[in-house]
């Protein structure tokens, strides 16, 4: 992988308003940034997928396969206008409990700051995923925004990454 945060590519913030995309903030040196309606069903859609699939997350977390890297969930945090949905790194399973580091920049929220370690609420997971060799595992949001990139952002995405997705 050419970073060793390629998931901090991406980041989302929901708010609630009609357009599907309301902001794509992009700053030197730091993860884009999409904001997004409550309304988007398609990643309203991501986000149940995920949920319904955290066991696949799980039993690969516990299997502690060499080839499988990268474990991180991405989680929301309250903001003055709605959520903040932000990757969370390093994480570990302690009594059915998640733990991780905070991996992205905050934008809208004051609840937490990069690099905090922090327990995951699970009712606030709203991703999940993990690299096996070099094939994007879960990542339903980011395979959704992947999606609805242009060809030429699609291309220097894959290229950031050094990912495969499968679709």
């Amino acid at each position: 992988m050419k970073s060793v945060s390629f998931i901090a590519i991406v980041s989302l913030i929901f708010f609630g308003c009609s357009s599907k995309y309301t902001d794509k903030g992009e700053q030197k040196g730091e993860p884009t940034i999409y904001s997004l309606n409550n309304n988007d069903n398609e990643m309203n859609v991501a986000i149940k997928t995920a949920n319904q699939t955290l066991d696949k997350f799980n039993e690969a977390l516990k299997r502690r396969n060499p080839s499988f890297k990268s474990f991180a969930l991405k989680t929301r945090f309250k903001t003055e206008n709605g959520g903040e949905h932000i990757w969370v790194k390093n994480i570990t399973l302690i009594d059915n409990k998640y733990f991780g580091i905070i991996d992205n920049l905050p934008k809208s929220t004051s609840e937490v700051k990069l690099g905090d370690t922090i327990q995951i609420e699970t009712n606030n997971i709203s991703d999940w995923m993990y690299v096996n060799n070099k094939e994007l595992e879960g990542g339903f949001t980011i395979k959704l925004l992947r999606k609805r990139m242009t060809e030429n952002e699609r291309n220097q995405f894959d290229l950031e990454t050094g990912l495969t997705f499968a679709e």
